[in-house]
């Protein structure tokens, strides 16, 4: 049976002090899956995908539209309400899971964030961040697999991040027009990484046996897929767009399947088709299991999950309740090395922290080595011990700790919160190490920073 501990401390976000035993382990995690709110208060305020489009809208007619040498500050302007609309969201993220009732699908939506990574250290994405985990993420990690696929990869967040928006079929109206007008010059033509990373990253996985002529034929699928511009129908109220005379025409061959060449849904139903896949099922079900159970999740479980993702069709409840279900075997131990993320958001929880200003949660994961939305590549960030467990790594949990304890050590009895945030799984010596502290900051900080502390 689940512990108490494996449900608030592996499958949550971290035990908060006023948290009252939870009795049916189990049955507190799945009643989840029908209380959550896609946005709940924190998220409300931020700006939506359609308002952040008519801003991109309006600031590239402005960049058209301005002398050059006033390009400049209208890109600036651009960036510095993105930077906000950004800030805006990470206090929503972080403030969202510090409150959070149903902290297991709160944690499954970052993991969906980070399986579908975007990084604001593109400029241009830096505005559409928030809005992203808001509109693609948020509202479809309930629902199958294959729509939040969708969503995910066709949020502006992602065409940009990716290079989608301007990616040209070469035999497209708009490629031949631009060969014809500067014959000797190279346009940019079709962009690959979108269609690779769906293949390698969000679907298929690595090694699973596309080929790098799958992986252009997708890709050229995909042209046309963009952000709207002036003259889309409706405005900015539409989040997408299909360039039709950029799209390369003809039908396209997948993974050995032929796909007729209709426009825009020659690319949808190719993502139809991957979201389906055995090695889809099993790559998901690794994740996931890496995620929540183990580093290196046994054959029998991954296999599961996958059969279970396969049977449903991709119903991401019937998997979650499959992988609670998986969870039963667990003994009350604290295995998974926590991310900076999960360690700072558990440390907040602990000691009853509900609000943190987006300065001061920039700073810490600044300075824990995991910015919000900023990770490396498109991979996102690691999920095994080994990405996160480094000696200076620790040192600098160890400093925050300090720092956290310095503020919080006298409002609150690490002794008595100790047994509460860690039930199950707090060890005798880290007990009485706490109970022989000096002061009541540094028997915070050694909770904050014990071993059992830092992994869930």
């Amino acid at each position: 049976m689940i512990s108490d501990s494996i449900a608030r401390n592996r499958l949550g976000l971290g035990a908060r002090p006023d948290d009252k035993p939870v009795t049916d382990p189990r049955r507190w995690l799945l009643a989840q899956l029908d209380e959550y709110e896609p946005l709940p208060l924190p998220w409300r305020s931020i700006e939506r995908t359609p308002a952040r489009v008519a801003q991109w809208v309006e600031q590239q007619a402005a960049i058209r539209n301005a002398p050059e040498a006033q390009r400049a500050s209208v890109r600036e302007a651009w960036q510095r309400a993105g930077r906000a609309a950004y800030l805006a969201g990470v206090e929503a993220r972080t403030n969202s899971a510090l409150q959070s009732s149903t902290p297991f699908v709160e944690r499954l939506s970052h993991f969906w964030a980070n399986h579908f990574a975007i990084s604001v250290e593109k400029v241009p994405v830096l505005g559409f961040s928030a809005s992203y985990e808001a509109d693609a993420i948020r509202p479809h990690v309930l629902g199958r697999f294959e729509d939040l696929l969708l969503a995910a990869v066709r949020h502006p967040a992602m065409l940009l991040y990716l290079d989608q928006s301007i990616s040209t079929g070469p035999d497209s109206v708009a490629g031949r027009r631009a060969s014809a007008k500067a014959p000797d010059r190279p346009t940019r033509g079709l962009n690959e990484n979108l269609a690779r990373e769906i293949l390698e990253l969000h679907t298929l996985g690595v090694r699973s046996g596309y080929t790098q002529a799958d992986v252009v034929e997708f890709a050229r699928a995909l042209t046309g897929w963009t952000l709207p511009g002036p003259q889309s129908p409706d405005g900015a109220a539409h989040t997408f767009r299909f360039q039709a005379n950029q799209h390369e025409p003809g039908a396209r061959t997948v993974l050995r399947r032929s796909y007729a060449d209709d426009g825009e849904q020659q690319a949808t139903a190719i993502l139809r088709d991957l979201a389906r896949a055995p090695a889809t099922a099993s790559h998901i079900a690794t994740k996931l299991a890496r995620h929540f159970i183990t580093d290196d999740p046994a054959p029998a479980l991954v296999k599961r999950l996958a059969d279970n993702f396969l049977q449903t069709g991709g119903d991401l409840t019937a998997l979650y309740r499959e992988l609670v279900s998986a969870a039963d075997a667990l003994q009350p131990v604290a295995a998974k090395f926590k991310s900076p993320w999960d360690w700072t958001l558990s440390s907040l929880r602990a000691m009853g922290v509900q609000t943190v200003p987006a300065a001061r949660i920039q700073f810490l994961m600044g300075r824990l080595g995991q910015p919000v939305w900023r990770p490396g590549s498109p991979a996102g960030y690691g999920d095994v011990s080994a990405t996160w467990a480094a000696p200076d790594a620790l040192l600098r949990r160890v400093e925050i700790a300090q720092r956290l304890a310095t503020e919080f050590g006298s409002k609150i009895d690490a002794r008595a919160l100790a047994p509460r945030v860690l039930p199950d799984t707090l060890s005798r010596p880290t007990a009485s190490a706490i109970a022989g502290a000096e002061s009541p900051a540094n028997a915070l900080a050694l909770l904050l920073a014990s071993p059992e502390f830092l992994r869930r």
